[in-house]
This record gives C-alpha cells, structure tokens and sequence, in this order.
C-alpha cells in the first residue's frame, strides 16, 4: 500500500466524517456530541516517518524513524486543504506538535506564511493531543481538518467513532495526476462469505469518485440519498 501510493503520488488521503440520522444512537460518544457533525480530515500522505529513513543500530537495541518533510509536501496538502475549506464552512484546523517537533514547527510556520493568501477561511493550530481529545468531546467544531502522516493514520481512525462504525467511512487518495477510491478499513478477507461486512464505506467512496474525480454533484448526491434512505430503512 506504502509502495502504490508513492510510485502513483498519492500524496493527499481525504476522509469525510458524517453521522447519520438513524444511526446517530450507535456511536459509542453521547449523541447531543455527534449528531451533526461534519467535516473533512486531510491527511498527507507520502512523507513523514512512514517514508523517512528508518533502521536499528548494530547493536540491535537502537531503532530509528526520521519525520522527514519538504516545503513542498506541506504546501501543497496545505494548498488542497484550504481548496476544500472554502468550498465547505470556511475553517481550516492545522494540526500538529509544534511545541516538540521540528517537523511541526516547519508545518505551522509554512501555515502562517500561506493563511494570509485565504482571508475568506478562518486558520486555527492545534496540537494533536488537544485535536485527539476534541475529536471525542466536540467533534462538531471541526471543518476541514489537516495534518501530517503518522498523526493523520491515528485521528482518522479515531474518528470512525463518531459515525459509530468504521464501515461507514470512505475515503479518497488523491494524486497529482490520478486518485484512488476506496473505504478506510482496507479488506475485510475475514468476512468473506458471512454475509456480514458492511458495503456502505464501500459505495460512498463510489459517491466520492463521482464527486471529486468528475465533479458530478448530483450523481454522487444522489448515491448518498440512496444509503441514507437505505439506513433509515
């Protein structure tokens, strides 16, 4: 999976969270926290520590994982996020580790530099540990949610709560010159014949495509009125 997103550039992995109406009672968090919410958690996805040099020493009791980024990585899912920001509610979370990380220091630095560039979206920062207890407290507070590899894997996962079930969720890795489609749970070979995975993540990432790959709005409305008016049923 590591291979095929960086040969195809797959830089920017798009998660959209939403609740459903009549599943709102399945999600472990209270439901006055979760009904409604709504927002995009973009994550790259070709850089950090999952790309970064990595290795044990000699002695065999030393490992190591470098949080490599570039200028351009961060500019460009930055670029992206605040893209998707505006055609949303207009607010971009920047998440990151600043107060520890040099990586993060780079990541928020290059976010101030590019902030003044969208003066119609509002910008605010937050360390990941705060984004992690906000993603279970208020997740409703969030819009356009955008942050680095290895924080990224773990809050999007984290958020699968909110809907109540991590097959619900679909996701988009978009690449500079073609995007993938596919549900954040991967494959489910275990169920195979059960007759018990859930194919919802599965065709909301068929909506995605429609979306954001053809910018065909009201065919890929018309795939998630269908799953809602399923679920209802």
């Amino acid at each position: 999976l590591l291979a095929m997103r960086k040969k195809l550039g797959l830089y920017a992995n798009l998660r959209p969270v939403e609740t459903f109406k009549s599943l709102v009672h399945k999600s472990p968090l209270k439901e006055h926290l979760v009904d409604g919410a709504d927002f995009l958690c973009v994550r790259e996805l070709t850089g950090g520590m999952y790309f970064g040099e990595k290795g044990r020493r000699d002695d065999g009791d030393t490992a190591y994982d470098t949080n490599l980024y570039h200028r351009y990585e961060i500019e460009r899912i930055l670029r992206l996020s605040y893209d998707y920001a505006r055609r949303r509610r207009k607010h971009l979370t920047v998440v990151d580790k600043a107060n520890v990380l040099e990586s993060s220091r780079l990541w928020r630095q290059i976010a101030q530099e590019m902030a003044p560039q969208y003066p119609d979206v509002t910008t605010d920062y937050m360390y990941v540990d705060n984004a992690a207890m906000k993603l279970v407290t208020g997740p409703k507070f969030f819009d356009v949610m955008v942050t680095e590899n290895t924080f990224g894997d773990i809050l999007t996962d984290e958020a699968s709560c909110i809907s109540g079930s991590m097959g619900l969720l679909a996701s988009a890795s978009v690449g500079e010159h073609t995007s993938v489609f596919e549900p954040i749970h991967g494959s489910y070979p275990q169920a195979a014949g059960k007759d018990i995975a859930n194919p919802v993540a599965t065709i909301l990432s068929a909506a995605m495509m429609f979306e954001y790959a053809f910018g065909l709005m009201d065919e890929g409305r018309a795939i998630r009125e269908a799953v809602a008016a399923s679920l209802e049923a």
